[in-house]
């Protein structure tokens, strides 16, 4: 687990909801039973400082770092599709369908690709993008890159099975959630029957960790449009259910993390 994957993490999951903001040596403390070292925490809170992430601010006369509007909507936006409390499951079979202006630039293509896809739409056809839903992210990705788009909503004048299997690859989707579960199961396995507060939020950041991932792949498409047999569903109650087991011990760490007092040397 890199440094910044495990800072967006301990954020999204856990510091937003207490204020948004940390001292550095409560973040050393949070990431170090994730095998993450402190100077690597504090390489990781500079980059994210300057790609607009984090801010710095003092906390209690401390050195800290707290969320940017940008990463507080990203990081809500990513919670929703996380924990599924998006409405995700009511569809009214229209498509948003998105036509973006081409950059000159081939990073910039690059980015906005990678961006589209993360935000759960997909290429069909030269230059035109599609998702069940629009994302409240997409302004301001497309705002990032200054680009301009054609945006609108339609329906399918066909088969939306069809569409879907053009544009994902859900055979691919389905076996990583078959991957992930048996490798979540594996890793709960290790846990002892009573597990100290420290080894039940290490195992939880490591669940949430690698099931964030999907965010990436899975484009959070409609029941309707899912296969019947969707290993998905299985993955999903297994995460829900060992999330929230492990929740009130993880919590109770992160809590103690946030509020001991500062480590001699530790924020500097």
């Amino acid at each position: 687990m890199n440094a910044r994957s495990a800072l967006f993490d301990l954020y999204g999951d856990h510091v937003r909801s207490r204020g948004g903001r940390a001292r550095v040596a409560a973040l050393v403390r949070l990431l170090a039973p994730l095998g993450v070292a402190a100077p690597a925490v504090r390489t990781a809170v500079s980059r994210m400082v300057k790609q607009g992430w984090l801010r710095p601010v003092r906390i209690d006369g401390s050195p800290g770092y707290e969320l940017t509007e940008r990463a507080d909507r990203r990081l809500e936006d990513a919670a929703a599709r996380i924990y599924r409390t998006n409405g995700r499951g009511d569809w009214d079979g229209r498509w948003h369908v998105v036509v973006p202006e081409r950059s000159a630039q081939r990073a910039a293509r690059e980015r906005l690709r990678n961006g589209l896809a993360y935000l759960g739409y997909a290429p069909v056809g030269d230059g035109t993008w599609i998702a069940a839903r629009a994302s409240p992210e997409l302004g301001s990705l497309l705002d990032a890159e200054e680009l301009r788009a054609e945006r609108f909503s339609a329906r399918h004048q066909g088969d939306d099975a069809e569409l879907v299997r053009r544009a994902w690859d859900l055979d691919a989707v389905g076996r990583s959630y078959l991957r992930w579960l048996s490798d979540a199961r594996g890793l709960l396995d290790t846990l002892p029957g009573n597990p100290t507060d420290e080894q039940a939020f290490a195992a939880r950041s490591r669940l949430v960790h690698e099931w964030r991932k999907f965010l990436f792949t899975d484009p959070g498409l409609p029941r309707e449009l899912l296969p019947a047999v969707w290993p998905g569903d299985d993955a999903a109650a297994f995460f829900d259910e060992q999330a929230a087991r492990l929740q009130p011990a993880a919590g109770r760490f992160v809590d103690a993390c946030l509020s001991a007092g500062t480590t001699k040397g530790a924020d500097q």
